[in-house]
C-alpha cells in the first residue's frame, strides 16, 4: 500500500478502530490479488456466516464481544440478517462491500498452517459388556475452574483445572493415566462404553462422535470440558522416536501402530496427560456436530481457530493445495471459511482446523491434512488494519557525543595512559594552536573517571559460634 493509497484509506476510515492481533502480522490486500477469490462459491460461505450471526448479535455481553473485532462483526451481521441474497454474485458483493481483506500470518512468517478434523462414527453400548469396556465420562462434579461455577454450561479449553477436596482445598485434576486407572470410576459418570482406549483417544481429539448402539440407535456426544493439562500430540512423539516418518504421518498410521502395539499404545497415550469429558446432545442423524460457538458446523466451511486471538463468526479465505483426492494429490483449495469452533491444539493467528463432516471418508481426508496455506482474514470496515502501525513509537534517538564520551568502549585506553607520538600532517602553527587549547576546554573532552569503590566495612559484632547455641539447648534439655 503506497502513500497515495494510505491517504485515501485515511480519508475513508478516519473513525475506524484499530485492528490488533497479538503475535500476528497483517497487511491489506485488494480482492483481485487473492488467488481463487472469484472462483469460490460465496453463497455457501454466506449461509455459514449468517448462521454465525445468530450468536454474534444475540449475545449482549459475551466475552468475545469485548474485543474490537467482536463488536465490529455486529454491523455486517445485522446487514446479513436483513439481506435477501440468493445467488453467488450478490453474496460475493456482500463480503467485498462489508469487509476488507487482510493477509495474516504469524510474526516473521509468510504462511499459516491447517489441519483437518471430523466427527467419528464408532460402535458403543449404554452398558458395560465384555466387548465394550472403556467408559466415556461426563464432567465430574468435583471439577473446578476459577471464575466459573461448577454447573456452567461451558468451560474454557485452556488454563488450570482443579478438583475440590472439602470446601476450600484445590489440587490439580487427575491426569489421563490416573483416570484410565480408575480415579473417577464408579461415580455414575459414564455416558456410554467403547471398545478401546484408542477409540476414546481419537474421539477426544476430534471433540465429538456419533456412537452406534447395539440396538441400532445413535447417541451424539460433544466436547464439554477437560482436565487442565495441555494437549500433547501423539503423532509428534512417534515422529521424534523415529517410529513413523514425518512424511508418512497420518491419523490412520497412528491408529494402526496402536492396534499392533497395545503396550506401546498405553505408554504413548499417557504421554498426552490431557483428558476430555463429554456431554450428550440431542441431535438427529441429519444434524452436524455442534461447534464451540454453539451452532451446527458446516462441512467444508467451518473452521476451528485460536479463540484467544480471534472471534467466532470471522470469515477467513484460505488458499493453497491440499491432498483432498488422495495422499499424493495436490488439489487446489481456495475457499472462504467461517470461524465457528476452537481446539486446544489450535494456537496462533494463522492456524485453522478444517471441519470435513462425519464418517470414515471425512476421517481419511482430515487425517492427512498438515499443510502450510495462505490466510486472508476478512475484517469489517469499522476496523482499521493499519491504524495501529501509525501509533507505534519510533526508536529512541542516538545519544549525543557528550553523553557517549561518558561510556567509552572497553578497548579505549585510559585518559592518563601514555600515547605514542605520531607525525602530524598539520602545519606547525596549527599544531601549536591545537596544543594550546585552554585547560577548561581540554578537561571537558576527557573521560570522566568513575569514583573509587568503597571499601567494605567490617561487621562490628562477630556472630556467635554455633556450639554456643548447642550448649544452651542442652542446658534446656536437662
Amino acid at each position: 500500500m503506497g502513500p497515495a493509497a494510505v491517504r485515501a484509506h485515511d480519508s475513508r476510515h478516519r473513525s475506524a478502530a484499530p485492528l490488533e492481533i497479538s503475535g500476528g502480522q497483517y497487511s491489506p490486500v485488494v480482492w483481485a490479488d487473492i488467488a481463487g477469490w472469484n472462483n469460490d462459491n460465496h453463497l455457501d460461505a454466506f449461509k455459514a456466516f449468517r448462521a454465525s450471526c445468530r450468536a454474534v448479535t444475540g449475545r449482549r455481553r459475551s466475552a468475545v464481544s469485548r474485543k474490537a473485532l467482536g463488536v465490529s462483526l455486529r454491523e455486517p451481521c445485522r446487514a446479513a440478517k436483513a439481506a435477501n441474497i440468493s445467488d453467488d454474485a450478490k453474496a460475493k458483493a456482500f463480503f467485498e462491500n462489508r469487509f476488507r481483506a487482510v493477509r495474516i500470518s504469524r510474526l516473521g512468517e509468510t504462511d499459516g498452517f491447517v489441519t483437518g478434523y471430523y466427527e467419528p462414527i464408532i460402535d458403543g453400548s449404554r452398558t458395560r459388556t465384555d466387548v465394550y469396556t472403556v467408559p466415556v465420562y461426563r464432567r465430574p462434579s468435583n471439577l473446578f475452574v476459577r471464575g466459573f461455577s461448577q454447573s456452567a454450561p461451558s468451560l474454557p479449553n485452556n488454563g488450570p483445572v482443579y478438583r475440590k477436596i472439602g470446601r476450600r482445598k484445590l489440587v490439580p485434576y487427575y491426569d489421563r493415566a490416573e483416570i484410565e486407572d480408575g480415579a473417577i470410576a464408579g461415580r455414575g459418570l459414564e455416558i456410554c462404553w467403547l471398545k478401546s482406549q484408542t477409540d476414546l483417544l481419537f474421539t477426544q481429539i476430534q471433540g465429538s462422535a456419533r456412537v452406534r448402539l447395539e440396538d441400532g440407535s445413535t447417541i451424539r456426544i460433544n466436547y464439554d470440558s477437560y482436565n487442565g493439562y495441555p494437549y500433547t500430540a501423539v503423532g509428534r512423539i512417534l515422529i521424534e522416536r523415529n517410529i513413523i516418518p514425518k512424511e508418512q504421518m497420518s491419523m490412520q498410521r497412528i491408529r494402526q501402530w496402536m492396534t499392533d502395539n497395545p503396550d506401546g499404545a498405553r505408554e504413548l497415550r499417557r504421554q498426552n496427560r490431557s483428558y476430555v469429558f463429554f456431554r450428550e446432545v440431542k441431535l438427529s442423524d441429519n444434524d452436524e456436530a455442534i461447534g464451540a460457538q454453539g451452532l451446527p458446523l458446516t462441512p467444508g466451511r467451518s473452521i476451528a481457530v485460536d479463540k484467544t486471538l480471534h472471534v467466532y463468526g470471522t470469515p477467513f479465505f484460505i488458499e493453497g493445495e491440499l491432498p483432498i483426492q488422495s495422499e499424493q494429490a495436490k488439489t487446489p483449495f481456495h475457499r472462504l471459511m467461517i470461524a465457528q469452533d476452537t481446539g486446544s491444539a489450535i494456537v496462533g493467528p494463522a492456524r485453522a482446523d478444517l471441519y470435513l463432516g462425519a464418517g470414515s471418508e471425512a476421517g481419511r481426508v482430515s487425517g492427512r491434512l498438515r499443510h502450510n496455506m495462505h490466510f486472508v482474514m476478512l475484517v469489517p470496515n469499522s476496523l482499521d488494519p493499519i491504524a495501529r502501525a501509525k501509533t507505534m513509537p519510533l526508536p529512541e534517538t542516538r545519544p549525543s557525543a557528550k553523553i557517549a564520551r561518558l561510556f567509552p568502549p572497553n578497548d579505549r585506553k585510559p585518559a592518563n595512559a601514555p600515547q605514542a607520538s605520531a607525525p602530524s600532517s598539520l602545519p606547525a602553527d596549527e599544531q601549536t594552536g591545537a596544543a594550546s587549547v585552554p585547560a577548561a576546554k581540554a578537561a571537558s573532552s576527557e573521560i570522566t573517571p568513575l569514583p573509587p569503590e568503597r571499601s567494605e566495612v567490617g561487621s562490628a559484632h562477630k556472630p556467635r559460634h554455633r556450639t554456643h547455641y548447642r550448649r544452651r539447648w542442652h542446658r534446656r534439655a536437662r
